[in-house]
């Protein structure tokens, strides 16, 4: 009994030597497994820019709807919606039966005028040869008055100098009545001027070159005068131009200073899956106290047509810009402002924390301004939970773009 006990007790102690024998073999092996591998990619330069993107609505350069100056019926009209037009080219005629009328009547006048001038003139040389006879019956008169005191009456060389006087009157007096009539036939031209430019207002025509957008006469409608009453009056038809498109974009009162007038932008426009290239125009120098945005243009050219107002677009503003930078993905940056650091991968393999100070970034990359990182240097992308100070690591170089 005491032998088997004893057989019992070193069966069981070799087999806890056993166990601990296997324990203490598998203890290398596990502690290779717990060195983490971690995704590192290296510091390099690169020309980072930043940029605001802002959402807005396409707008025609200019719109407008097309009164008639004066008034008639459209006896006939060019265009309809969807037709492209030039400028100077013709949209509709008025029918305006009283303005004929009024064209005749001021060239009757004129004509009247001329005759009554022509009546003038032969009124003054007649008053002319009629003074000239006078003034030398006086003048011989007189002389011999003077030659030969007493041989003529002193009441003859009074109605002789009476009849000069009279004479010279109805000159002066023809004269005038020639200014008047040449006057007269001035005023009736002006009037025949007025006339014929306002029946050339008859004549519709595009101010621009554009699309007709709307069309709101047809032939026979009763087109009021534009300049009357704008609620009574109907227009034409509404033009637009589209050939170059506007972009009024709300840029916030931190990004003003970067807006410069003729700077190059990208336009993107989702619907049609296409980017096109407009510019900074013009911008309205002045910060909306209400929303704290400043009003800025963004003219877009548009040949072909292919854009069309009402369509939204979205614009990158370059708001800085920083060439040959040191700079890492953003993935690799932990905290922001006076907390942003990095996790270095030293060349032995051990983790070393750095704080950074962060400058411009993109989509993709961030600039490190300063904080003892270098070109070159391992930086860890994705994860990092559990990682500390010291840590030993096996490092996988990916490409920044992975």
């Amino acid at each position: 009994m005491t032998r088997l006990i004893l057989v019992t007790a070193i069966l069981v102690l070799l087999a806890i030597l056993s166990s601990c024998a296997r324990g203490g073999g598998a203890e290398t092996p596990r502690n290779e497994e717990e060195i983490p591998t971690v995704a590192v990619v290296k510091a390099t330069r690169a020309d980072l820019s930043s940029a605001l993107v802002l959402t807005a609505e396409f707008e025609p350069f200019q719109e407008i709807d097309v009164m008639a100056k004066v008034s008639g019926y459209i006896k006939q009209i060019k265009v309809d919606i969807g037709d492209r037009v030039h400028e100077g080219q013709l949209l509709a005629t008025l029918e305006i039966p009283e303005m004929q009328d009024d064209l005749t009547r001021a060239a009757a006048a004129i004509d009247e005028a001329t005759a009554e001038l022509a009546t003038a003139r032969d009124e003054l040389q007649r008053a002319q040869s009629a003074h000239d006879m006078a003034h030398l019956s006086y003048s011989r008169i007189l002389d011999v008055s003077k030659r030969e005191p007493g041989l003529v009456p002193q009441q003859e060389v009074d109605e002789a100098h009476s009849r000069d006087l009279v004479a010279e009157a109805q000159v002066s007096s023809a004269k005038s009545r020639i200014t008047a009539e040449e006057q007269r036939i001035r005023v009736s031209q002006a009037e025949q001027g007025r006339f014929k430019t306002l029946f050339q207002y008859a004549v519709i025509t595009a101010p621009f070159n554009g699309v007709v957008t709307k069309r709101y006469a047809n032939s026979g409608s009763l087109i009021q005068a534009g300049t009357t009453s704008q609620s009574q009056a109907m227009p034409v038809v509404r033009l637009s131009e589209n050939g170059l498109l506007r972009l009024a974009l709300p840029v916030p009162e931190s990004a003003v200073s970067s807006i410069h007038l003729g700077e190059s932008v990208e336009v993107s426009v989702s619907t049609l899956h296409r980017s096109f290239s407009g510019r900074v125009a013009r911008f309205s120098d002045k910060v909306d106290q209400s929303t704290r945005t400043m009003k800025t243009e963004v003219d877009v050219p548009n040949p072909a047509l292919i854009l069309i107002p009402g369509m939204y677009a979205k614009v990158d503003l370059v708001t800085e810009q920083r060439k040959n930078v040191l700079a890492v993905p953003v993935e690799a940056v932990e905290g922001s402002g006076n907390t942003a650091r990095v996790f270095m991968v030293q060349t032995s393999g051990a983790i070393q924390i750095i704080p950074v100070v962060l400058g411009i970034e993109n989509a993709r990359q961030i600039e490190i301004r300063s904080g003892g990182l270098k070109e070159g240097d391992r930086v860890v992308v994705g994860s990092r939970a559990g990682l500390k100070d010291g840590n030993k690591v096996q490092a996988k170089v990916i490409s920044s773009g992975g």
